[in-house]
């Protein structure tokens, strides 16, 4: 069984940092309309009634 970890911690109405085991990245927005910056690149989310749609931008 592999071992996972993640964090979310709220700084700010509309942001977050989030900690995992591979790094450290930063999300901005609301629930449903946010983009994250990490190591990866920024991920932008769009959501609307119940569906996602992550678009990636390296």
């Amino acid at each position: 069984m592999a071992f996972s970890f993640r964090r979310s911690v709220r700084i700010a109405p509309g942001v977050r940092i989030n900690l995992s085991k591979s790094g450290v990245s930063t999300t901005i927005g609301p629930r449903g309309a946010s983009l994250n910056f990490g190591k990866r690149g920024v991920y932008a989310n769009l959501g609307f009634q119940g569906r996602d749609c992550p678009i990636a931008n390296d």
